[in-house]
């Protein structure tokens, strides 16, 4: 847990303002409020709202969303979104692929109010992901904050460089554990280092504490560690059947949709269905190598943002798919899922970089456009085309 001093003084700093590298499509602009069909789209786009660099969003139960923005801002946003408040300034560290990351509501948060963040953390030995939480007054409209906020956990080692943070945060169904993503930090290595939490999926209990039980400790893994092996790890969700998914960015070649199945290594870096930047060579998965490999992968790459397995209504014949956020590939892509294993589906041109996909109380599928090199990300949903 963070002190109240170093808090307020983490809250004043300045932070950095570099983005990823590629920029959002100018072609996609349009006006808030513009509902269009999308010629070859089973669906019709409608611009909710504007943001600076968006992240994540999350549903409140009466329809509001939270928003997080690269920089540190944690919104609260109008069901039309045409109103929004700040809640608060987290002392991120926005350098490169950092910032403030995923937003997640408790399971009882109708009674508890407390709500789940990840960001980007830089102190004298390096910088790293955590994971806090905070509790959110609102009542007083328009006077909203989140108060009480508190780190739980931070990533192990905290090392050099501005990448590969991951950050996904998501509740097991029945309430018990929460799932933190770490991703390796582009140092290859950590992810199979058994003392390190970074390149692994951890399972912790609601307040940041290692789950009891968890299925690697035995072995002389940190306490945390539910899975290894994996990069950076932009999306984790939970089907209605209670199968965790876990999607990640290969490196050049080979993201992969896996399965996520506890004590289970997923290669990285000792195997891959890509290759090193530097062109060289790694090892494709192969059977019988001890190594649990992608249900999907994609070369050319789809660079995966955010994951949604859809459990709503209004599109009745993708209930249970996965949906994920394309950023180089521009892309909003479906995934068949059939119990454990998953094939892929479709492919839609959106015409600029998905960072997050959601799924609203009412059905509506929730994409937001990455916003990089400092121009604005547009919230859109998307309903059925008639």
């Amino acid at each position: 847990m963070i002190s109240r001093s170093l808090f307020v003084a983490g809250l004043l700093a300045a932070t950095a303002c570099s983005a990823e590298p590629q920029p959002a499509d100018p072609a996609a602009e349009a006006q808030n409020g513009a509902a269009t069909a999308s010629t070859g789209k089973p669906f019709v786009e409608t611009v909710i709202a504007d943001f600076d660099q968006p992240w994540a969003m999350t549903f409140l139960p009466d329809g509001r969303m939270l928003v997080t923005e690269k920089q540190g801002a944690l919104l609260l946003v109008a069901a039309d979104g045409k109103s929004r408040v700040q809640l608060a300034t987290l002392p991120v560290d926005a350098e490169g692929q950092g910032g403030l990351m995923d937003v997640v509501l408790a399971p009882d948060f109708t009674r508890s109010k407390r709500v789940y963040l990840s960001w980007s953390a830089a102190e004298a030995g390096g910088k790293g992901v955590v994971l806090a939480r905070g509790v959110l007054d609102d009542a007083t409209a328009g006077g909203e904050k989140l108060r009480q906020i508190e780190v739980l956990f931070r990533a192990t080692p905290f090392v050099s460089g501005a990448g590969h943070y991951s950050g996904r945060i998501a509740f097991s169904p029945d309430g018990r554990y929460l799932f933190f993503t770490n991703g390796e930090r582009q140092k290859f290595d950590p992810a199979q280092d058994p003392k390190a939490t970074l390149g692994k999926v951890l399972r912790l209990t609601p307040d940041g504490r290692p789950a009891p039980g968890n299925p690697l400790a035995a072995k002389g893994f940190h306490p945390a560690v539910w899975s290894y092996g994996h990069r950076n790890l932009l999306g984790i969700a939970f089907d209605a059947a209670g199968n965790l998914w876990e999607q990640e960015m290969g490196p050049k070649g080979g993201d992969e949709l896996n399965l996520v199945l506890p004590g289970r290594n997923y290669g990285y870096p000792k195997v891959s269905n890509g290759d090193h930047y530097d062109g060289k060579p790694i090892p494709d998965h192969a059977p019988g190598d001890g190594f649990e490999a992608p249900k999907v992968w994609w070369t050319p790459v789809i660079s995966p943002g955010g994951l949604m397995i859809y459990s709503g209504d209004l599109f009745p014949q993708w209930k249970g798919d996965a949906f994920i956020g394309g950023l180089s590939s521009k892309a909003l892509v479906r995934v068949d899922l059939d119990g454990t294993n998953a094939r892929k589906g479709d492919q839609w041109d959106m015409g600029a970089r998905i960072r997050e996909v959601e799924q609203a109380p009412d059905g509506s599928i929730y994409v937001l456009e990455d916003g990089a090199q400092g121009s604005q990300g547009r919230m859109i949903r998307l309903t059925p085309a008639r």
